[in-house]
């Protein structure tokens, strides 16, 4: 009986794979067999194997095939507010501009945000993303229209009253599983400051009943820490653990923790549940903020991911840019050129972030078995050439722009460049048309008030 064509093969590439102790390899002139949406094969090319037939057939000589990119905390639709507050203190970004903005969204603006983030992203090599907003339900509609994976929480304020709660947990339950289970999703309260203890508990209540995480900001700056502990006599994350929120099976990720301090440690290593950090280091660089203490972290056995944070703060999505980022800026931080290697910002952006959004044990890394969310990497280009060090040539010397192929569950999103599922011009010119009317801040309103 002659088998079923594969849905997709790959050919002659350089696969980068993990082994047991999840040390980063290559396979070179490998070939990638994809059926079903997973990873069946992937082994070295040989003269006596025959590969099997395949509905869609890539040449990938001259390139890198890796896990895609997980960009692990941002908020998609704000590239509709790429460059709107620039050289701001984070207080005057927030109340000035951004809240004020927010207050004009309508779902149309989310939608067209959150198409153009999309486009950016599978451009970028981004496979996964995980995005914390307001009218969800519009971007899970794009994320099942553009194949992407996606962790999704619908945002919400304790000035909303119950009824943010109660929208987060409805959307939460709703989209659980959808796009063909591309989409998995999370309660999303938006921070400490913004959202009460009892909010917080309630929130930690919810997860535990329905199985579901919990996706956060929290000890964004040591400004926000020192605050907490002069008004409240604890840290952000001291108030999450009493919350409970520190300890739910189906985990907690905590956007940006640059203000996660020495006292937190233990606190965090004592976490009965899965907590994770995501680190956007540019927008972090533009407020001039710490970064986030990648080491200390990793010591007490928290994983963190890689993040872009929205686009409005961090002007792009893109996560190749992070994982350099975060391996120069961890070696300023602790006066240790050793220290993060390139290695360790590689496995960062794969298995660390996968983790870090709760999808560890299916993507992150290439493997029989595991979903195919693959990039092809280019580089044959001058600035990636010679190649001494492959690892490092990923990390330090391509970019986003080297992806030429993006696929996701099998299903090819981007090849040679061209975008297969988004409609880009169509998005930019439909958003252009609606920003007069967006970024008006004369109205006085804001969605929330910055007081950290």
């Amino acid at each position: 009986m002659t088998p079923s064509p594969a849905d997709l093969v790959i050919t002659g590439c350089t696969a980068l794979v993990h082994d047991e102790h999840e040390d980063i390899g290559f396979v070179e002139n490998a070939s990638i067999v994809v059926r079903d949406g997973v990873v069946e094969s992937i082994r070295p090319e040989a003269g006596d194997v025959r590969l099997p037939d395949a509905v869609e057939h890539i040449d990938g000589r001259g390139q890198v095939a890796m896990p895609g990119l997980i960009n692990c905390h941002t908020h998609a639709p704000m590239v509709a507010l790429r460059g709107i507050a620039e050289d701001l203190p984070a207080e005057e970004w927030f109340n000035d501009f951004v809240w004020p903005i927010e207050s004009n969204l309508t779902a149309k603006d989310v939608e067209l945000g959150a198409r153009l983030a999309c486009a950016e992203m599978i451009r970028g090599g981004v496979t996964c993303f995980a995005d914390h907003y307001f009218s969800m339900d519009t971007v899970a509609a794009v994320v099942a229209e553009s194949g992407l994976r996606a962790h999704l929480g619908e945002a919400f304020f304790s000035t909303q009253g119950p009824e943010g709660r109660e929208k987060s947990l409805e959307f939460a339950l709703r989209h659980r599983g959808t796009a063909d289970g591309r989409i998995t999703t999370a309660l999303a309260p938006h921070a400490p400051y913004t959202v009460t203890d009892d909010d917080l508990a309630a929130t930690a209540a919810l997860a535990r009943e329905h199985g579901l995480p919990v996706h956060l900001h929290a000890s964004e700056s040591r400004g926000q820490t020192d605050t907490s502990l002069a008004r409240y006599g604890r840290t952000p994350i001291e108030i999450l653990e009493r919350a409970g929120l520190l300890d739910l099976e189906a985990g907690l990720l905590v956007a940006h923790g640059t203000g996660i301090i020495e006292r937190d440690l233990p606190v965090l290593e004592r976490a009965a549940g899965r907590v994770a950090v995501a680190t956007a280091p540019r927008g972090y660089l533009k407020f001039a903020w710490d970064p986030t203490p990648v080491r200390a972290l990793r010591g007490v056995g928290v994983p963190v991911g890689l993040a872009t944070d929205g686009a409005a703060s961090n002007n792009s999505l893109d996560v190749w840019e992070s994982m350099a980022l975060t391996a120069l800026v961890q070696k300023s931080a602790e006066g240790d050129p050793r220290w993060l290697t390139s290695r360790q910002a590689l496995h960062h952006a794969t298995l660390q972030s996968a983790r870090a959004v709760g999808l560890g044990e299916s993507i992150g890394s290439l493997a029989p078995g595991r979903r195919a969310d693959i990039v092809l990497v280019d580089l044959t280009g001058p600035h990636t050439q010679p190649v001494h060090d492959l690892v490092a040539t990923l990390v330090h010397s391509a970019r986003s722009a080297d992806v030429r192929t993006t696929v996701v569950d099998g299903r090819v999103l981007m090849r040679d460049r061209r975008l297969l599922t988004i409609d880009l011009p169509s998005a930019v010119r439909e958003l252009g048309d609606r920003l007069p009317a967006l970024i008006d801040r004369s109205h006085g309103r804001r969605i929330q008030e910055y007081d950290t």
